[in-house]
C-alpha cells in the first residue's frame, strides 16, 4: 500500500490516494472548529485521539455487524478506509436536548427524549449546513426515500450499540453526528469517524462534558476530556 497524492482537505481531516483505487488514507489532524468553522484553533493530540477512538469504535461496529468504512489503523494520526462516495447529508441522532436542538427550541439542556430524534442537515459549508427535512434531500438528489429508510435504520442501530458502549464507560451518549456514504458495490455504509468531535459525551456522576463543547464553549481541559475519553474505551473494549 502506497500514500499517493492528497485527495481532499477538510476541517479535520486529510484523505489521500493509494495505489488501490478502492481505499485512501485519512491522516487526523489536531485543528478544531466551530460553529461551521467561525471559531478556529488547535488542540493538542486531537488528531491522535480521535484516529485511536474512531479505530476502537470502528472495530467495535464491525463485529456488531454494522458496515464501515474501516480498514486498519496505519499509525498514531492515520488509518486505511474504503472509498466511498459520501451522502450530502449529516445524520444527527440526539438522545437528549443539548447544542442547537434545544436552542431552536428554547429548552434546557440535558432533558431525555421519550424518542430517538434523528436531525437531516444538508451537507453544504457556504450555507451552514441547513437543516432539512426527507423531501428536500430527495428533491435536491442527496438520497431516495428507500435510501433514507436505510440511512434512518443504520444510525438506530449505531445509537443503540454506542449508548450500551458508552454505558459501561459511564457516560451518557448526548447526541451525536455521522456521516454515511456508499462503497464501490453502491452499499451505504458508516463512514468518517466518532469520536468527541461528533459526539456529546458527559459524565454520568458529574455531567462534565468529555467533548468538542469543551472547545467550543471555552471550558478549557480539552485535550484531557479526549484523553479520557480514550482511556475509558480502551478500558472497556480491550479487557
Amino acid at each position: 500500500m502506497t500514500k499517493g497524492a492528497m485527495l481532499y482537505e477538510g476541517k479535520a481531516k486529510q484523505v489521500f490516494e493509494t495505489d488501490n483505487p478502492n481505499e485512501v488514507i485519512v491522516r487526523f489532524k489536531d485543528d478544531a472548529t466551530a460553529f461551521n468553522a467561525q471559531k478556529r484553533g488547535s488542540v493538542d493530540l486531537k488528531g491522535e485521539m480521535n484516529n485511536a477512538i474512531t479505530t476502537l469504535i470502528f472495530e467495535y461496529l464491525n463485529t456488531k455487524g454494522i458496515p464501515t468504512h474501516f480498514i486498519s489503523k496505519i499509525d498514531e494520526r492515520e488509518q486505511l478506509v474504503k472509498k466511498v462516495q459520501i451522502i450530502p447529508l449529516e445524520m444527527v441522532v440526539r438522545n437528549y436536548s443539548a447544542g442547537s436542538m434545544a436552542q431552536r427550541l428554547g429548552v434546557e439542556e440535558g432533558i431525555k427524549s421519550p424518542v430517538t430524534i434523528f436531525d437531516l442537515c444538508f451537507k453544504r459549508d457556504d450555507l451552514g449546513d441547513p437543516l432539512i427535512n426527507d423531501h428536500h434531500a430527495v428533491f435536491l438528489g442527496a438520497a431516495t426515500y428507500e435510501e433514507l429508510d436505510e440511512m434512518y435504520e443504520l444510525s438506530s442501530d449505531i445509537n443503540d450499540l454506542l449508548i450500551e458502549l458508552f454505558d459501561q464507560m459511564n457516560i451518557i451518549l448526548i447526541d451525536f453526528k455521522i456521516e454515511l456514504g456508499k462503497d464501490s458495490t453502491g452499499k451505504i455504509i458508516l463512514a468518517d469517524e466518532i469520536s468527541p468531535d461528533t459526539c456529546r459525551l458527559w459524565d454520568k456522576d458529574t455531567m462534565k462534558k468529555l467533548d468538542k463543547d469543551r472547545f467550543r464553549r471555552d471550558l478549557g481541559d480539552v485535550t484531557e476530556a479526549y484523553v479520557e475519553i480514550y482511556e475509558r474505551l480502551k478500558k472497556v473494549l480491550q479487557k
